[in-house]
């Protein structure tokens, strides 16, 4: 005989279960208290820009802020020769700016990071978009799996977006798991999870998912995936600069950070880096611990380096 299912059993359990899991992350976010509004955000990144971004607008930033791009092309009419294009620009940037670092990474999609793998010579990261990039509306086995075979064939770092529906609704536990999962699955290399800052709208959510993500174990968290119309902007950058600061007080692990989406003018990139000077400090000034995502702004950054139009990437 098959045994009958029990409702007024099972029913107390589950209740136990879900319980336990919301007081898991009530305490977790009790312990990284967010005491920011976007009235108070907003005040204090204007303040530190009028005070701060002067002494920064200048020549050895703006190289530094080149030697720190995700050089990326995300577009569904990306071909191999587009890749494979790119990927030789790099190789032979010294050759053309040999006082100019070059960039830290090329960010592609999953299908083309063998191509990059392949075209490079240049020792620097191949970061790859994954688990469902951009609206990470797919199964965790699919997000996991994507993520395996991209560092497979060749990725050193994987950049995955946050469930964003499931931490808006609460569903913080999954959330939680599907970060975890990505992060065992590509072992060694490094993690960057998206926030897509945009959706989440008000900072107490930007400082929550910062939170979550790092308990999870990303190693970068990053704003945006510039497919949205509200992409990085000065303001999540403090917010989460003021997160990762709070968990290096607290667990002593440094976790690093990338602005990303909408960050293409040298100007933007300099504000990005004045927050993070005066937030995090000179440890996150190299292309280690911050990293800008951009398509536009490596060109950008060299018009303003030479004083010369450069259409190089």
């Amino acid at each position: 005989m098959k045994p009958s299912s029990d409702a007024s059993t099972l029913n107390p359990i589950l209740e136990s279960l879900n319980h336990y899991i919301m007081n898991k992350f009530e305490s977790l976010f009790a312990e990284y208290p967010c005491v920011l509004t976007q009235e108070s955000v907003q005040a204090t990144v204007a303040d530190i820009l009028a005070q701060h971004f002067d002494e920064n607008n200048n020549v050895e930033v703006w190289k530094q802020c080149l030697h720190s791009i995700d050089l990326t092309t995300l577009n569904g009419e990306d071909t191999t020769e587009k890749v494979e294009k790119m990927a030789q620009a790099v190789n032979e940037f010294e050759d053309h700016f040999p006082e100019i670092p070059n960039v830290a990474a090329m960010c592609v999609y999953p299908a083309l990071v063998q191509t990059a793998a392949d075209t490079l010579t240049e020792p620097i990261g191949i970061a790859a978009v994954a688990a469902g990039f951009p609206a990470s509306q797919t199964f965790i086995e699919i997000k996991v799996a994507e993520s395996a075979m991209a560092v497979a064939a060749g990725a050193t770092e994987i950049d995955i977006v946050i469930s964003i529906g499931k931490f808006l609704e609460g569903n913080y536990q999954e959330v939680f798991d599907e970060i975890s999962e990505v992060k065992a699955a590509i072992q060694d290399a490094h993690l960057k999870v998206i926030l897509e800052t945009g959706a989440l709208k008000t900072a107490e959510n930007i400082y929550k998912a910062s939170i979550l993500a790092m308990a999870a174990g990303a190693d970068f968290i990053k704003t945006s995936t510039g497919k949205v119309p509200v992409n990085a902007t000065p303001e999540a950058t403090y917010v989460m600069c003021q997160a990762i600061k709070a968990w290096k007080e607290k667990t002593g692990e440094k976790v690093c950070y990338k602005p990303a989406g909408g960050v293409s003018t040298t100007a933007e990139a300099v504000q990005h880096y004045t927050l993070v000077k005066e937030i995090l400090g000179e440890d996150w000034l190299n292309n280690e611990s911050f990293r800008f995502g951009a398509s536009r702004l490596a060109n950008n950054l060299l018009t303003s380096i030479t004083g010369n139009e450069v259409k190089y990437f």
